[in-house]
């Protein structure tokens, strides 16, 4: 890995240190957590309240856990909601895997589910500034339309990450497509001390190191 992805992952993890997270887990509540993350690829879905219960023996504080460490994401009245990468709430970054449609937490997410899962998936997205489709099959850390795919890049406004909110609700929101890079130049010119751009194959390589240990 190059001193860029390397710095950029060591930034990531001080704001959302997952995998430093899920190991301070009991092993019940970290297979929990796991068995979430399957869940998205083989249900299509998160984990609901009654189907977590069956794998712990105190639901209630599992889920404080899991909320506290921010490994899951839940609503005001206690629903599951979301584990990184993946989210049940309707957003921009669409991905199809093991004939389920999900949505993908921000644009890095979505370029981490194939190499988690070793599960080829398509993602659909757009381009945060123009507006253009952005269409990505992906094998493991593999694109396997480069041709359709293009110059597009991922661009990070790490200025979003804010300490007293949810990173699914700050720095997740900021982690978007850019359709090839001059709009990723250009666009990282407007605040270059707090934003970030990376190529697709850095962006796949970035998002696979952050996420493949959750798996494990």
């Amino acid at each position: 890995m190059d001193a860029k992805l390397e710095k950029a992952l060591n930034r990531l993890r001080r704001i959302l240190p997952l995998k430093e997270r899920q190991e301070e887990c009991s092993k019940p509540i970290r297979d929990l957590h796991q068995h979430v993350l399957r869940s998205f690829v083989t249900r299509g879905r998160i984990l609901a309240r009654e189907e977590m219960a069956q794998r712990v023996s105190n639901l209630e504080d599992a889920i404080n856990v899991l909320r506290d460490s921010e490994l899951m994401v839940f609503s005001e009245e206690g629903m599951p909601v979301g584990a990184y990468p993946f989210t049940m709430e309707a957003r921009e970054h669409k991905v199809w895997v093991n004939s389920h449609q999900v949505y993908a937490m921000c644009a890095l997410d979505a370029l981490a589910v194939s190499p988690m899962f070793g599960m080829k998936t398509c993602i659909a997205s757009r381009c945060r500034i123009t507006g253009d489709p952005v269409n990505i099959q992906q094998s493991g850390k593999t694109i396997e339309n480069p041709d359709e795919a293009g110059d597009i890049h991922l661009g990070i406004a790490w200025g979003a990450a804010d300490a007293d909110a949810c990173c699914a609700d700050s720095l997740c929101m900021e982690m978007m497509y850019l359709r090839d890079g001059n709009i990723a130049r250009h666009w990282l010119a407007e605040d270059v001390g707090s934003r970030e751009i990376f190529t697709l194959p850095e962006a796949v390589e970035f998002a696979a190191e952050f996420f493949v240990p959750l798996t494990h």
